[in-house]
């Protein structure tokens, strides 16, 4: 996936690739494709507005009308501008030969229509909208009915996903030609809806023309396998993980850490807590190993028995938390590091290539010394951020979780939904990542697996309805998710 400058690179060298020096004929079929999918996804829906921009997302539009007029569809386009492009004027014309009515913005009554179409700004917009365009969204969001956006929503910055003003809210964005990161990380992911690409047949070679910002995650075929058993393995070589935490009254944050360890595969599971947390934590699962730790004397030994630590679940940002922090930094053993963690962490920044870091946004303004918002605006340039201050493997959570590959490449996860929004799925994460390091999976693969293996989990629960769900229903389906994966390899 791209951003604005790569996307029209790739476009530059499509056209150019084609011979003819100008991009009607991608037009067209950007069009005709936007038209096809209308039809196929809203089949009942015969009256359509088209909203056209000046410029080439706007010439979209209007061969997208005159491709559904020619299919019996009662369309109308409403005009922000004339057109002010060679093409864009060319598909204008050929919308009002295919006798598509054209009309001012101001005649638009959402009475009339069962679908609306945004084609104003596509990847073109450089500001907050206003005026004309502003006015234009704000009717789209009011009429009621489903909006498709043609290439990115008008509103949503397409390189950062950041949304600076008002921005129309899709029920489905047909991307072209290459997917815009802006749509599927951040804000703009929610404005963007269900998002799908067509690539628009062209050269394939013109994919070289720029470097993708980031890479849709996807495990390479076969490598699910990795995370079979042998017959005759034993618990010692499915690894041993040291889930740290639980300071007093947050037990529960470390026991759903280290149950996700254990339901990720993990051989062996011990919990380093406090006192109190001891008796609940057994009894719920008498599976885990759990020691009353009070000072790092009493860690060192557990962390010399453990192949994977995990550290931050309910671990408090008191002098307790910040002394078992520094007995695990001791060490360098690969380590995960989370919630109170990264808050500690962010007082005494140090850089290592054996951990992975798991923030949410606001954990990740506190590692940076910004704002939420700042991370939310640019999430692209807060995970290279992250990376270049601390090191190693970073998570960073949220709508289009991104993580680094050792290479450097960025990934970007489309899995998972709202439902794990809640209590204790970051917890969930940060279990499941130690286990398949624990089990000596590959670096790349442990973590981008681990992510998708946790939004997988979130998708079975999503199953009985997003709303309600808390992170133990996430543990409840790791062992099918897992199996489904390995499955399907």
């Amino acid at each position: 996936m791209y951003d604005v400058a790569g996307a029209r690179a790739v476009e530059a060298a499509a056209i150019e690739a084609k011979g003819d020096g100008h991009g009607y004929t991608l037009m067209q079929r950007a069009g005709q494709a936007a038209a096809d999918l209308a039809i196929e996804r809203w089949p009942a829906r015969k009256t359509v507005a088209i909203f056209c921009g000046s410029g080439n997302n706007g010439g979209d539009g209007y061969v997208m009308a005159a491709a559904l007029a020619k299919k019996s569809v009662d369309v109308t386009i409403f005009q922000i501008g004339q057109p002010s492009t060679e093409d864009a004027t060319r598909a204008a014309n050929e919308a009002q030969s295919a006798q598509v009515e054209i009309r001012p913005v101001a005649d638009f009554d959402p009475k009339n229509f069962k679908l609306v179409v945004d084609g104003i700004l596509g990847i073109g917009m450089s500001r907050a909208p206003e005026g004309p365009v502003a006015e234009a969204i704000e009717k789209i969001n009011a009429a009621g009915v489903p909006v498709f956006a043609l290439d990115v929503p008008s509103g949503v910055d397409a390189s950062s996903g950041a949304v600076p003003g008002v921005a129309v809210d899709a029920e489905a964005t047909l991307t072209f030609v290459v997917y815009k990161v802006g749509t599927l990380t951040g804000p703009g992911r929610r404005y963007s809806g269900d998002v799908s690409i067509d690539e628009l047949r062209v050269w394939v070679g013109s994919f070289d023309a720029a470097v993708p910002v980031a890479r849709l995650l996807r495990l390479p075929a076969g490598r699910w396998k990795r995370f079979e058993r042998r017959v005759d393995v034993h618990k010692g070589e499915n690894g041993h993980v040291l889930v740290i935490g639980g300071d007093s009254g947050m037990g529960g944050a470390v026991r759903l850490s280290a149950e996700a360890a254990l339901r990720a595969g993990a051989g062996l599971v011990t919990v380093a807590t406090r006192a109190s947390n001891i008796a609940p934590i057994v009894s719920a699962r008498p599976e885990l190993m759990v020691h009353s730790v009070d000072s790092p004397k009493d860690l060192r030994k557990l962390i010399d028995r453990a192949d994977v630590i995990a550290v931050g679940p309910g671990l408090g940002r008191g002098e307790w938390g910040a002394q078992l922090l520094g007995a695990c930094l001791d060490h360098d053993k690969p380590m995960v590091v989370d919630a109170d963690a990264l808050a500690l962490l962010a007082a005494a920044p140090e850089k290592r290539d054996s951990w992975v870091l798991t923030p949410h946004p606001g954990e990740a303004a506190t590692l940076l010394g910004v704002t939420t918002a700042e991370i939310n605006a640019d999430r692209v340039a807060a995970h290279h951020a992250l990376t270049e201050r601390y090191g190693g493997f970073v998570i960073l959570k949220g709508a289009g979780t991104l993580v680094n590959a050792a290479n450097g490449q960025l990934k970007l996860s489309r899995a998972g939904n709202p439902g794990m929004a809640t209590a204790g799925s970051g917890d969930v994460l940060t279990g499941i990542v130690a286990a398949l390091l624990a089990q000596k999976v590959e670096s790349d693969y442990a973590v981008g697996g681990a992510v998708l293996l946790h939004a997988a989990a979130g998708d079975l629960a999503a199953e009985d309805g997003v709303i309600g769900m808390v992170a133990g229903d996430l543990i409840a389906s790791l062992r099918q998710a897992r199996a489904n994966m390995v499955g399907r390899s």
